[in-house]
């Protein structure tokens, strides 16, 4: 098969390594493009292109960082979209980021393209989980106006993707894992979607070989379960027996020390992906327990290998305390 070329916006980030690596790995031809080489020209002849754009949403909701969160997605999304417009050789194909946080808080039954409901008007909603609703819509409109006939357009309603690699959420949670602060957070009901980086990046190639295909897509493994569950079997995985629990209080003040928010700890996402499993798409890890057990021995290029929930090699510049190894924790069986 000829290789495809295919251009990546925000390759630079974490889902844009394991991207890139991924389409490089079956011999195609990526070009990435960003704040440092925003080069809109490079679209003309391609055959994918593929936004994943945007500020990180890891932030205090200051105004400042709300303008550039929805800035940084609204005014990428359009200038592809104008480039793809203006293309002699338009791509087939353009992927643009969106978000499972798009739904509403659902701890009553599961959300999917069909008969999920958009989140905004829940009443007594934070004005934080409001905003990144009202950006999510905001991202897909953007992208459902463009004028681009002949480019087939999917708007990627990701979960978290789950995946060893440093820079992720899983890396991020097993360390707390091990430091013994992986314990329930809040009253922990609330939902967690997720889905496996192998699963998401043969889900994207299921998107690309389906032309029938098109619109928002959930790309969510099809179990997503409460915080308390998720965190048990995360535990499990890492093998650590115990972790001290959070009331909304403490999340409320961490949060704030760090600099982020609670709504991507409270909110619950209970999403599922019903339009990829109507088209067949199979998951190799339906399930949260069988998802962390694979990662915490991922052996990925790039990613890093978690021993009793703890990086054996954390990336350079880490805290001393992340680089300690740790020693087998009660009744783990695992080999050092």
């Amino acid at each position: 098969m000829k290789p495809r070329r295919i251009v990546i916006a925000g390759g630079s980030g974490h889902l844009g390594r394991i991207l890139t690596r991924h389409f490089q790995n079956t011999g195609d031809q990526v070009i990435i493009i960003g704040r440092a080489n925003w080069d809109l020209s490079t679209i003309n002849h391609s055959d994918i292109v593929i936004n994943l754009a945007g500020r990180s949403v890891n932030c205090r909701y200051t105004q400042q960082n709300r303008r550039q969160i929805l800035d940084s997605r609204i005014d990428t999304t359009r200038a592809i979209g104008e480039a793809i417009a203006n293309a002699s050789h338009p791509p087939a194909l353009w992927l643009n980021s969106s978000t499972a946080t798009i739904y509403r808080h659902a701890l009553d039954r599961p959300m999917d393209e069909e008969t999920g409901e958009l989140g905004g008007n829940e009443p007594n909603a934070p004005d934080t989980w409001n905003f990144s609703i009202d950006v999510a819509k905001a991202w897909e409109k953007t992208l459902s106006e463009a004028n681009t006939p002949n480019t087939r357009k999917v708007a990627l309603r990701s979960a978290m993707v789950m995946s060893a690699t440093p820079g992720g959420p899983f890396v991020a949670l097993a360390t707390l894992v091990r430091l013994g602060l992986g314990g329930t957070a809040a009253k922990g009901n609330q939902y967690i979607s997720w889905i496996h980086e192998s699963d998401w990046l043969h889900a994207m190639d299921f998107i690309i070989e389906n032309p029938n295909l098109d619109g928002p897509i959930n790309l969510s493994a099809p179990n997503p379960i409460p915080n308390r569950d998720f965190m048990a079997a995360l535990r499990k995985a890492c093998c650590m027996p115990f972790g001290l629990p959070a009331t909304k209080w403490m999340l409320i003040i961490g949060a704030f020390l760090i600099r982020t928010e609670t709504e991507l700890i409270l909110k619950s996402r209970r999403v599922i992906p019903t339009r990829l499993l109507k088209a067949g798409f199979t998951f190799e890890y339906n399930t949260w327990s069988a998802a962390a057990a694979s990662l915490t021995t991922s052996s990925t290029p790039g990613s890093t290998t978690l021993r009793h929930g703890f990086p054996a090699t954390p990336p350079a510049g880490q805290s001393p305390l992340v680089r300690q190894q740790c020693a087998p924790c009660v009744g783990c069986r695992r080999p050092t």
